[in-house]
């Protein structure tokens, strides 16, 4: 047995263990030097390696899906440990027990094909029946069955993950039929176990996880597919139209076609059978991400692709210290929230009705005029700018009457013995009549 396994491994200690090489990648320094980029693993996760010096001696010894056997020091890198590799040689496989380096569930494969059989066995339609056992009957692929993934890396990636995910949908089947009385739970049944099928040819496991052939160039559904034309040869008196429910519900339990699948569910064990494979697959996957994240810090995952967010580690978090209590917020004009500035009072801004009598009642101070001076431009301003047409001056002369009646009678405009400002003002708004060239 190995020791120590990556689920082991502590940060600043040098380690001599074996691994299996899930992918192995050659890149360049910026000095040119070349170094490994490694990822290794064994049934317990996986681990970033790094390789930096004396690569040229190791590079050509070893490739993706080898066992090898390494020294080097864990160390911590962006949240997550990673391997300095200092030494590293390949293994033969005699050195090495498989179970090790291969993650598999934790029940018992004989155990769970034992538990398949018997849910076969209680199946009432006789046509069903006899087509799940001539599958099941088959050697070879009862050794695959109790032996594939159920996928090469996102639900159930591990060996047995197919069967353990086959008899985890079983049983939300049988709670689910009881449920809904128009549901026919031989007909469910039937399609848990057939949909994915096809991956026991769809994938290879007896080193790493990848894709066949036949897997990559035909898929599991069209595998699943042939599969059962195959055994429905030996039966001939399987109705036809029990064959197309259950070809169908193999074809359709993706449930969209964007997701692969050929057909959208069109009855209700189809429909179920969707939904649940894809629940059953996403809360295994949910609880994988959790359980084999890398991060060393923090209640959140990394992000997963397959389920499109990240996952809180809930028992990280309910263990960790409560945030500090923030004192509570006084209500600002009626809102909780306090404002980011305080507001401005109201009496800084200037009522009008208070700067108009100013200039009345006092004699106008030497800098008042200037708003009113400003009047004087215009005036002069438009014979300069256009001193041709006689029609421009028409606007000017039009506001001189507003202003005028009121300036008759305006304390303002008062003959004052003191200031002759009156008079200026009288005789500066005055209309000015066209202009007489010399």
């Amino acid at each position: 047995m190995k020791s120590p396994y990556i689920s082991e491994l502590e940060p600043n200690r040098v380690i001599t263990t074996s691994f299996l090489v899930h992918s192995k990648e050659v890149r360049q320094k910026k000095s040119g030097e070349l170094y490994l980029s490694l990822l290794l693993g064994d049934r317990t996760g996986e681990l970033d390696a790094k390789m930096w010096d004396n690569v040229g001696e190791v590079i050509d010894s070893f490739d993706r899906d080898d066992f090898v056997k390494v020294k080097g020091l864990i160390q911590v890198f962006h949240n997550r440990p990673q391997l300095t590799i200092h030494k590293l040689r390949r293994m033969d496989d005699s050195e090495i027990d498989f179970v090790d380096y291969f993650p598999s569930s934790r029940r018992d494969p004989g155990e769970m094909w034992s538990e398949l059989r018997g849910i076969v066995a209680g199946i009432a339609n006789p046509h069903l029946k006899a087509l799940l056992d001539a599958l099941l009957d088959d050697d070879d692929v009862s050794r695959r069955f109790r032996r594939a993934p159920a996928a090469k890396q996102i639900h159930h990636a591990y060996l047995g993950g197919l069967i353990e995910h086959v008899l985890s949908l079983c049983t939300l089947a049988r709670l689910t039929a009881a449920h809904y009385p128009f549901v026919d739970p031989d007909l469910l049944i039937a399609g848990v176990v057939l949909h994915d099928i096809g991956k026991i040819y769809e994938l290879n496991y007896e080193r790493g996880f990848s894709y066949s052939n036949d897997g990559q160039l035909l898929g599991h559904i069209s595998i699943g597919m042939r599969l059962v034309a195959d055994k429905l040869h030996g039966l001939p008196d399987f109705p036809a139209p029990l064959r197309a429910l259950v070809e169908h519900m193999i074809l359709s339990h993706h449930g969209q076609l964007e997701f692969g699948s050929p057909k959208l569910p069109q009855f209700p064990e189809a429909l179920l059978l969707h939904y649940l494979d894809d629940m059953d697959s996403k809360m295994e996957c949910m609880r994988a991400l959790i359980e084999n994240d890398r991060q060393v810090e923090g209640c959140f995952t990394t992000f997963s692709p397959a389920l499109e967010r990240t996952a809180l580690k809930k028992d990280r978090y309910l263990q960790a210290e409560p945030p500090s209590a923030r004192p509570p917020m006084k209500p600002v004009n009626g809102n909780l929230a306090e404002p980011e500035f305080p507001p401005e009072p109201v009496a800084a801004a200037a009522p009008v009705p208070i700067a108009a009598p100013v200039p009345i009642a006092a004699p106008p101070p030497v800098a008042a005029p200037v708003p009113i001076a400003a009047a004087v431009p215009i005036a002069a301003a438009v014979p300069v700018a256009a001193p041709v047409p006689i029609a421009a001056p028409v606007p000017i002369a039009a506001a001189v009457p507003i202003a005028a009646p009121a300036a008759a009678e305006h304390p303002l405009f008062v003959p004052r013995p003191d200031s002759p400002f009156a008079d200026k003002l009288r005789q500066a708004l005055q209309p000015v009549g066209p202009k007489r060239e010399s």
